[in-house]
């Protein structure tokens, strides 16, 4: 039995994943990479050729692993954004 693409068995959508990337610094230009699961927008040359190298090292992190972004758990996710130098700001409390 075939589904209509993005479907699942329940009827639900499929899940999707996309690592959204945003320099906030700029030097004028305008500046728009995208891939298969990423888009990055923004920051100056230095600061989008960081975002770019390492939405691509997590990419090949996951084909590494066998696995699709909307396949890994937030830990698992956690792990390999370490792994290639970022880490999760969590805010401050009080």
């Amino acid at each position: 039995m075939s589904l209509p693409s993005g479907k699942r068995k329940s009827g639900k959508p499929a899940r999707k994943a996309l690592l959204l990337g945003i320099g906030l610094d700029s030097d004028g230009h305008k500046r728009l990479t995208t891939g298969p699961n990423f888009a990055l927008a923004g920051g100056t040359q230095e600061t989008h050729e960081a975002m770019t190298e390492k939405a691509i090292k997590i990419n090949e992190k996951l084909t590494a692993r066998g696995k699709a972004l909307e396949q890994v758990s937030r830990e698992e996710f956690d792990e390999i954004a370490a792994s290639v130098g970022l880490h999760r700001n969590e805010p401050k409390k009080g």
